[in-house]
């Protein structure tokens, strides 16, 4: 196609490239390829469209080396996104006037997949040569040296295969979830179909691809290797280790394929593969930081040197900021078909599957996840968002949780297994994280007694159960406990006309945040601190512990 197609057909601006007489060059475009490498030299043929995000560029002077290289190549022009920087960097602008190499400005709003499917719609009829062409490309990106962790399975190319074939290719996880490809997602029931299948498939040693149909509609389903073979982050034995699993579904009976589509699904297969060990690299990297933070609570390390310990990992991996990370521990055990304990690195994966929650109003994406395993326990750590004025608390939602994860084992856990999982509230500061890893395993033993078969239990859970047991408790015995431990606080209220009884159990309301019990008692966070201290002072507990909070509520109930 023309350049001039491409900025009629989708509305782009063309910011560097004007003939003299202000038209649009007449150069062709022979393909497409995104990237965000800054030396993407070797990927390159000539005539290209390269896109790029701008991921790259940092400061000026950035962009001279990157256009020198895409020029030496012969690209046709460059299409540079704003999502990034908010423009395009005036940087990158003249470096491309300097050189004169045509540049294009991709508003947010339109996507690099449009572009790509738009171009590739264009070019001559020879879709199996050209998409296997890009197929290839897009693995020597994943495979090439400084890929990012970040990396995926690339949905243009999936979806490109859906219109050069007219089938729908998505790539699931074995309890269901999509992890990439064609949209809208498959229906719950037939996605968690086509896992069940697998899985069956799987545990008989059936030889793959195996044929499923639901309904009137055909599907293929093809496990994917990782390409560099077992990793650290899916060294589960046994049935375990099919948690760890990439399914490739194809909406079509390959069997009746030609060879030439077969060849081309083969490629997708390999460049899957690649993504996938891409994407257990990066996952093997957060759980060494998951096994570090494990072992730093459960050492003598002062709170606050917590986060220092870990800003070459926490920090560098999951969220690349250099300062602590608002996060929740989720803790589970479980016993698979009556008394045999189900491994731990199991339960950390199907934890990590049911915590993904790409929408809601406390999203959650693979990097804001972390989990290792501790014996018998997965422990499992997730990044939640800051407080804001529309969701002052945000935090994971142990309803919704415990429905996904009943979900995800109905076909896998058997008849007779249970698992029982403790939430933890969010940890806002290092000083309290262990309080809440410790608030998790309360929550876990909460969860133990319940008789579901999956049972998630949080902060809100813990207070009611040990309220649920004061009607045990005699009369007098309630009385005096509540009395000894309000006491002081009563007492200092009446001789000094303060109000920390009433601070207390707002605090407790606020479930120890300092900001929320700060701004409705109307005080600075630092006025806040002098009460709690001279509550803790005054009756000899330690607020930052959940057993103290847990008396205290308790006595505020009967008192």
């Amino acid at each position: 196609m023309r350049l001039r197609e491409l900025l009629d057909g989708l509305g782009l601006f063309l910011l560097v490239g004007q003939d003299p007489d202000g038209s649009v060059p007449d150069r062709a475009v022979r393909a497409v390829l995104t990237t965000d490498l800054a030396d993407p030299g070797r990927f390159l043929a000539g005539g290209e469209l390269v896109l790029t995000g701008l991921a790259w560029w940092q400061e000026d002077g950035d962009a001279e080396s990157f256009v020198r290289v895409l020029v030496r190549a012969g690209v046709t022009v460059l299409a540079a996104g704003e999502a990034e920087h908010g423009l395009v960097p005036d940087d990158l602008v003249h470096a491309c006037r300097r050189h004169g190499l045509p540049l294009v400005a991709v508003k947010p709003d339109i996507s690099f997949t449009t572009i790509t499917e738009h171009v590739l719609r264009r070019l001559d009829h020879q879709h199996v040569g050209s998409l296997a062409a890009m197929v290839e490309r897009h693995r020597r990106l994943l495979t090439g040296p400084g890929v990012p962790d970040s990396v995926g399975v690339p949905d243009a190319v999936l979806e490109l295969l859906q219109q050069s074939l007219g089938v729908d290719v998505r790539v699931l996880s074995p309890t269901g979830r999509q992890i990439s490809g064609a949209r809208p997602p498959l229906r719950a029931k037939t996605a968690a179909a086509l896992a069940g299948r697998y899985l069956a498939a799987r545990r008989s040693g059936e030889a793959a691809p195996h044929r499923v149909t639901i309904g009137d509609r055909h599907y293929s389903l093809v496990p994917v290797r990782d390409a560099a073979g077992p990793s650290a982050s899916s060294a589960a034995t046994g049935d375990a280790a099919e948690l760890g699993d990439w399914l490739l579904v194809v909406e079509a009976d390959t069997s009746t394929w030609p060879a030439t589509d077969t060849e081309l699904l083969d490629r997708i297969i390999e460049l899957v593969a690649d993504a996938r060990s891409a994407h257990e690299q990066a996952k093997s990297a957060l759980q060494d930081l998951a096994r570090r933070f494990l072992d730093l609570l459960q050492s003598r390390v002062p709170p606050d040197e917590i986060p220092v310990r870990l800003s070459s990992t926490a920090q560098a991996v999951v969220s690349q900021k250099y300062t602590w990370q608002r996060c929740q521990f989720v803790i589970a055990r479980g016993e698979w078909h009556g008394d045999r304990p189900i491994p731990a690195s199991a339960l950390r994966v199907l934890l990590e599957e049911a915590l993904i929650q790409p929408d809601g109003p406390v999203p959650v994406s693979p990097q804001d996840i972390a989990g290792t395993v501790d014996g018998e326990e997965a422990v499992v750590f997730v990044l939640v968002p800051e407080p804001t004025d529309a969701l002052p608390e945000p935090s994971l939602d142990c309803a919704a949780l415990q429905r996904r994860l009943a979900a995800a084992l109905a076909r896998w856990l058997g008849p007779t297994g249970s698992v029982s999982i403790g939430v933890g509230s969010p940890v806002g500061a290092p000083r309290n994280a262990r309080r809440a890893l410790n608030e998790a395993r309360t929550a876990l033993r909460v969860a133990d007694d319940a008789p579901e078969r999956v049972t998630v239990r949080g902060p809100d859970d813990l207070t009611s159960h040990i309220l649920s047991l004061l009607p045990l408790i005699p009369a007098d015995t309630r009385k005096a406990f509540a009395a000894r431990l309000l006491g002081p606080l009563r007492d200092h209220d009446s001789r000094h006309q303060t109000d920390l009884l009433p601070t207390l159990e707002r605090f407790l309301e606020c479930d120890g945040s300092w900001t929320t019990c700060a701004a409705q008692l109307h005080l600075h966070v630092n006025s806040l601190r002098h009460r709690i201290a001279r509550i803790e002072q005054l009756t000899g507990r330690d607020l930052a512990r959940l057993e103290t909070r847990l008396d205290f509520l308790a006595a505020l109930r009967v008192g």
